[in-house]
C-alpha cells in the first residue's frame, strides 16, 4: 500500500550572501511547494571555483543567517559539481527548486524529481547591495615591475567595492599598464586621489612610502618585504594600528585555496610531526643592469614567498638562520642566488631563492609519517600530493587558482577595510620575521658570501 502520509520534500540552492528580502520570499515560495524544505548553501571554495570570489561573509555567517530566518527545514553544504543528483536521491527530493534566472539549466534533473524555477524579486541582489557600497579607491604605486601592476589592473575587475584611482611610477609611466589608468607626477597626489594604495616601488622605498600612506590616513596593501628590516616593519605595523589603517603584506601564494589546505594538513598531523620544510623558487627573468630591477634581487623578488611556508608551519621562533649568498652585484646588493638554513629546537628549513638561476620550484614538508609535496612552480600551486610509505595511502589533491591569487587577495583587503576583523592570510608576525630575514642579509650577520 502507498505511503500516504509523506511529507513533500523541496530542496534549493544558493550562496545567501548578505542575506536580504528577495533570498527571504524565494525560500518562502520553495517552502510553500512543499512541507520540508531543505537548502543548500555553497561553500566557500565551491563558490571561488564558480568564479564567486567577493563574498562578505563566510559560510557559518550564511549558515546562520539562513536558519535565523526559521524557514529551513534542514541546511545542507554545497561542496563539488554534481552534488545536486547526490542530494536529490539522498534526501528523496520530490521538488528541485531554484531562482529563474537558471531557467533551463536544471531540467536534466526532471529524471529524478519536478524542477520548479521561481520568479526572483526584482531590484533586488546581493551583487546589487554589494555595488552599492562607496568604492575603495586604489592607487598603484609601480617600479620596474608594472607587468604585475597590469595586473593588479585586470584582477581588480573582478571585486565588488574596488576601483583603481590611478597610478604613479618614477620609472615606468609607459609600461604595459592600459592607457585608461589616470597617470600621478607625484605620491602625494596619488594619496590625495585615493583611499588606499597598492606598493611594488623599490623595496627600499617601501618604509617611506608606507608611512607616508598611513600618516595620510590610507590603507596600504604592499608587495613582500613590508620592509627591509624588522624594527621598521614592526613600526609601521604599530602606525597602522594607532590610526586604524589597514596594512597588508601582498603574498599572493597565501591566498591560493591549494597552499592553505596543505596548511591544514600539515598542522593536523595526517604526516606526523613536521621535522622539515624546503622551498624554491628561482627564475631566469632578464635581471640586466638597470637600476630597477638590480633593487627587487633574489632575497627581495623571492625571498618572502620562500619564507612564507617556513614561518607557517613551523613558527618564527627559529634559534638560526645561517645565509649563504652568491652576489652578481654587491655594490648594490644584487644576489643571484642565496641559501638560507633555519634551525628550530625540534626541526629544520631550508630555501632556496635565485635570479638568472634555475632549480626545480618545488615545496616539500617531510614529517615522521610522510611528507607533501607540491610540485613546480609551488607558489601558483593547485595541486599537491601526500605521500607515505605505504603507497596506496597516498592522495593527491586539486583546487582551482585563478588570477594566481591576486583577485583572492583584494578581496581579503577590501573585506578588511571595510569590517571590523582581519581577513588577512599572513600575520604581522610572520611580516616582522621576513624582515628580520632580510634585515640580517643587508647588515651581513650570519652570512656567507660565496664567488
Amino acid at each position: 500500500m502507498a505511503e500516504t502520509n509523506k511529507p513533500i520534500r523541496v530542496i534549493t540552492y544558493g550562496t545567501y550572501d548578505m542575506l536580504h528580502y528577495g533570498h527571504i520570499r524565494l525560500l518562502e515560495r520553495a517552502k510553500a511547494l512543499g512541507n520540508y524544505l531543505i537548502v543548500g548553501i555553497t561553500s566557500d571554495d565551491y563558490d571561488k571555483s564558480r568564479g564567486k570570489i567577493n563574498l562578505q561573509q563566510s559560510l557559518m555567517e550564511r549558515i546562520e543567517a539562513v536558519r535565523a530566518t526559521g524557514i529551513a527545514d534542514e541546511i545542507i553544504v554545497e561542496e563539488y559539481d554534481g552534488q545536486k543528483i547526490d542530494d536529490v536521491q539522498r534526501y528523496d527530493i520530490d521538488i528541485f527548486a531554484i531562482g529563474s534566472d537558471w531557467a533551463g539549466k536544471f531540467d536534466y534533473l526532471n529524471k529524478l524529481c519536478k524542477v520548479e524555477y521561481l520568479d526572483r524579486t526584482e531590484g533586488v541582489s546581493s551583487s546589487a547591495i554589494r555595488a552599492s557600497k562607496r568604492s575603495i579607491r586604489l592607487g598603484l604605486v609601480g617600479d620596474g615591475k608594472n607587468a604585475i601592476v597590469s595586473k593588479y589592473v585586470n584582477e581588480s575587475r573582478l571585486v565588488n567595492g574596488l576601483d583603481i584611482s590611478g597610478m604613479m611610477s618614477a620609472h615606468c609611466l609607459g609600461g604595459p599598464v592600459p592607457d585608461s589608468v589616470p597617470r600621478f607626477e607625484s605620491y602625494s597626489e596619488l594619496l590625495d586621489n585615493s583611499d588606499a594604495v597598492y606598493i611594488i616601488s623599490k623595496p627600499t622605498e617601501h618604509y617611506l612610502q608606507i608611512k607616508q600612506a598611513l600618516e595620510c590616513g590610507k590603507h596600504v596593501l604592499v608587495e613582500s618585504p613590508v620592509a627591509t628590516n624588522k624594527e621598521e616593519v614592526d613600526e609601521l605595523f604599530k602606525l597602522a594600528h594607532e590610526r586604524g589603517l589597514v596594512l597588508m603584506d601582498a603574498i599572493k601564494t597565501a591566498y591560493a585555496t591549494a597552499y592553505n589546505r596543505l596548511l591544514l594538513i600539515a598542522k593536523e598531523g595526517k604526516i606526523g610531526n613536521i621535522i622539515s620544510v624546503d622551498a624554491t623558487c628561482t627564475s631566469l627573468r632578464d635581471i640586466g643592469n638597470a637600476d630597477i630591477p638590480m633593487a627587487w634581487n633574489s632575497i627581495c623578488g623571492w625571498g618572502p614567498t620562500a619564507m612564507l611556508p617556513v614561518f607557517q608551519i613551523l613558527g618564527t621562533q627559529y634559534t638560526r638562520a645561517q645565509i649563504t649568498t652568491l652576489f652578481k652585484d654587491s655594490e648594490n646588493f644584487f644576489d643571484s642566488f642565496t641559501h638560507i638554513h633555519f634551525q628550530y629546537p625540534k626541526a629544520v628549513a631550508t630555501i632556496k631563492v635565485g635570479m638568472g638561476v634555475k632549480s626545480e620550484g618545488e615545496l616539500i614538508i617531510s614529517g615522521t609519517k610522510g611528507y607533501i609535496y607540491v610540485p613546480a612552480p609551488w607558489w601558483k600551486t593547485d595541486y599537491f600530493e601526500t605521500r607515505f610509505e605505504d603507497q596506496s595511502e597516498n592522495k593527491r589533491y586539486f583546487y582551482q587558482l585563478d588570477g594566481e591569487g591576486i583577485r583572492y587577495e583584494l578581496v581579503a583587503f577590501v573585506k578588511e577595510i571595510e569590517a571590523p576583523k582581519s581577513y588577512s592570510y599572513i600575520s604581522s608576525e610572520v611580516s616582522s620575521s621576513i624582515g628580520n630575514v632580510i634585515g640580517h642579509f643587508y647588515s651581513g650577520d650570519d652570512m656567507v658570501i660565496i664567488g
